[in-house]
């Protein structure tokens, strides 16, 4: 036996479990939500422009006004506060900067040690800093458990292990046995168990972020859209306009995500992928003993498409991930958040994981889009003579990544030359993606080679590798 194989398509049970569930986000379907700060109306200036409120342009802000306290500093995000991917996400706080340790080893194998390290010593930095400033994110540093659910992904774990074990990583490989005493699962057939992960309450962290660059002095505008980025008539300043007003800054750091970029060369660097998840109803103690999951671990299955999950504070079971659809011409309408079948897909697939919780229902269910670069993990671009930064491209794994950039983005607005700076990482750009039609054409392809090479136990084909040698490659 090798393993067992996702169902395909949704089941009358997955049906059943997010027939009810309300199609909003449940990070922010919550009454500690704040009420929506002001719009920027009119023309104000700034020492420093944060573009977008999601966790990179909120660890900016709060990492430039504690650097600096007697500069003036202005955030503006389009909608709310953690409205999209900040507040949208599975609250896996990973230590990784490089969107796993294989990917990493692919794209920078010089500067991995650094950046492992660097990694650790962001995790203990975002720890560091709630502490300091009073943050409750319901931080639990839990670590992390890659699931196998075939003999293949067990083989590709024990070599993620070795290769990480070589490195100094704490990474602990765990048979079939040992695995399924930290998760009673029938799917289970090995695990890689990661210390260093916190599963954290995303939109809680977003909300105290803001609070705490407020206190800090900085000043926050939402429903504020930036239109677009001129440099100033002497080239000393640059000019923001917004929907009604304008901003003038000395500096600027872009932190849109996946929304199209203020810098034109920029647009073709990242894509729209659709991710979509649901949360359970609080599992009852017994329902919770059932799993044997005591660890309360995020878990994730390891095969090129993957599910996530976690437990909240009160018990409640996220799951999410799976398939991850483009749509022609970068569509990022919201009208694509809503996919009742991609929900009770996730539905029947969380009760293949967990049959012991036949009967439980949804009470959320939603979509988000991820900003995919053709790398896998953050890339940062200076424009505007130096004064504009850019920080996106996370794909997925950015909440603990998103404190790096920021830092990184800081150093290269000022100016400043620091070890953040003089990696590979951070002055190389990834490959942009070609424009459409080849793009739908070249993706859409991507995954349907990925889920074939699931049925072929992991053997990737010509076209995958072809992606992989020309530094496109989906490994996840």
């Amino acid at each position: 036996m090798t393993g067992r194989t996702w169902a395909s398509r949704p089941t009358d049970r997955g049906v059943e479990m997010v027939a009810q569930a309300a199609a909003r986000p449940y990070w922010l379907d919550r009454d500690l939500r704040p009420e929506p700060r002001p719009r920027l109306v009119g023309e104000t200036g700034a020492d420093l422009l944060v573009i977008g409120g999601g966790f990179t342009g909120l660890w900016a802000a709060v990492q430039a006004a504690e650097r600096n306290p007697s500069r003036s500093i202005v955030l503006v995000e389009r909608d709310r506060i953690a409205e999209h991917a900040s507040g949208r996400n599975g609250g896996f706080c990973a230590a990784s900067l490089t969107h796993g340790l294989g990917n990493g080893l692919q794209r920078f194998p010089d500067e991995m040690p650094t950046l492992l390290r660097m990694g650790r010593e962001t995790l203990d930095a975002i720890q560091d800093t709630l502490t300091r400033l009073g943050i409750d994110a319901d931080v639990e540093r839990t670590g992390e458990l890659d699931l196998a659910t075939t003999d293949w992904q067990f083989d590709d774990l024990a070599e993620t292990a070795a290769a990480g074990q070589a490195l100094g990583e704490d990474l602990v490989l765990l048979d079939t046995s040992a695995a399924r005493e930290r998760v009673n699962s029938p799917m289970v057939r090995g695990a890689l168990y990661d210390p260093n992960v916190l599963i954290i309450d995303p939109a809680k962290l977003a909300f105290g972020l803001a609070d705490a660059a407020e206190r800090l002095g900085v000043r926050i505008f939402e429903n504020t859209e930036v239109l677009a980025l001129t440099s100033g008539p002497a080239g000393d300043e640059v000019c923001a306009r917004t929907d009604f007003g304008q901003i003038r800054a000395d500096r600027v750091v872009v932190a849109t995500s996946v929304s199209r970029s203020l810098v034109r060369r920029l647009r073709l660097y990242t894509v729209p992928v659709w991710d979509y998840a649901l949360m359970t109803e609080p599992l009852s103690d017994e329902q919770l003993a059932s799993l044997g999951w005591t660890g309360r671990e995020g878990l994730a299955d390891s095969g090129p498409r993957f599910h996530y999950f976690r437990l909240t504070a009160d018990n409640r079971m996220l799951f999410g991930g799976w398939d991850a659809p483009y749509h022609f011409g970068s569509d990022d309408d919201p009208r694509r958040a809503r996919r009742p079948a991609e929900w009770a897909l996730l539905g029947e697939h969380l009760l293949q994981v967990f049959p012991q919780l036949e009967g439980i229902t949804a009470t959320h269910t939603w979509g988000g889009v991820i900003d995919t670069c053709s790398r896998f993990c953050a890339f940062w671009d200076t424009s505007h003579g130096g004064r504009v930064v850019t920080a996106v491209g996370f794909t997925g794994l950015g909440v603990g990544a998103s404190h790096f950039a920021a830092a990184a983005a800081l150093d290269l607005v000022d100016g400043l030359r620091t070890e953040r700076t003089a990696l590979e990482m951070v002055r190389r750009k990834p490959l942009p993606f070609p424009p459409e039609p080849v793009r739908w054409a070249g993706i859409t392809l991507t995954r349907q080679q990925m889920a074939r090479s699931e049925r072929r136990n992991g053997r990737r084909g010509a076209w995958l590798a072809l992606l992989d040698k020309i530094g496109l490659g989906f490994d996840s």
